[in-house]
């Protein structure tokens, strides 16, 4: 007997599980709200602004967040990166007042980076797709380079265990002195580099095969719909919102520091 019912889809499976309100929403808004807060992150001058801005993206954690392992493992590389910017200031600035300047710039990078990087951990590469083109009229070609882009970084994790993997077998294991692993990890991404050039090239010419290098790419028709819901436009209008409260404080603090 053949199986007639239609699969779920992204959106369809994200809804119905349990999480935040932002389950709800689709890839567009997500983008959307990640590129307005890393844009308006460039208004920070001062590190209070900074903590402002974090004041306010920490409150609206509880719309974003559905594990918080999950999101703490996303966010580890973000502290790492935030504490590093601080350090290198304090070492090669030339501030008179390095500690706060340390400071603004490691408070910057959170508010540039923090929003984009849980949001887009909610995004689906095949459903971006499918709302970049129909509502955005992306041509297919863009569309489908996008989405393979976007799968590619999802399968980076299984291709390095099985390059590491293949590499233990072969006897050439990381070791246990710091030098043989790091030097281990050096050449293991060498081969994850290598991986991944030939999965572009196998890749484009999947895309060629299929035409999407031919006068015919333009139109084409695209299986799932792409609706914006309600909560598109909640998550859109919060998160201009969010972006804008660097803005706010600068110009707050240039003003009382006019009136005073």
């Amino acid at each position: 007997m053949v199986e007639t019912t239609v699969p779920p889809t992204a959106a369809e499976r994200r809804s119905a599980g349990p999480g935040p309100v932002v389950r709800h929403c689709g890839p567009l808004p997500l983008l959307a709200v990640g590129v307005l807060c890393a844009v308006g992150a460039f208004a920070v001058q001062e590190w209070w602004q900074a903590a402002g801005a974090l004041v306010v993206q920490a409150l609206c954690l509880p719309l974003v967040v559905g594990d918080v392992r999950a999101a703490l493992r996303r966010l580890l590389p973000l502290g790492i990166a935030a504490l590093s910017v601080g350090w290198s200031t304090v070492l090669a600035g030339d501030s008179p007042e390095p500690l706060w300047t340390a400071l603004t710039a490691a408070l910057r990078l959170l508010v540039l980076v923090l929003p984009g990087a849980l949001l887009l951990g909610w995004l689906d590469a095949a459903e971006a797709g499918d709302h970049l083109a129909q509502r955005l009229r992306v041509p297919g070609r863009v569309v489908v380079a996008v989405v393979v882009a976007l799968g590619r970084l999802d399968a980076l994790a299984d291709s390095w265990d099985q390059i590491a993997a293949a590499r233990r077998v072969r006897g050439l294991g990381p070791g246990r002195g710091p030098v043989g692993r790091v030097r281990w990890a050096a050449s293991t991404s060498f081969g994850l580099l290598v991986d991944a050039v030939r999965g572009a090239g196998r890749v484009s010419l999947a895309m060629d095969a299929r035409g999407f290098a031919g006068e015919r790419a333009g139109r084409r028709s695209w299986a799932l719909p792409a609706p914006w819901r309600r909560a598109d436009t909640v998550l859109l209008l919060v998160g201009t919102a969010v972006a804008a409260v660097p803005l706010l404080l600068r110009l707050g603090g240039a003003f009382l520091t006019v009136t005073t």
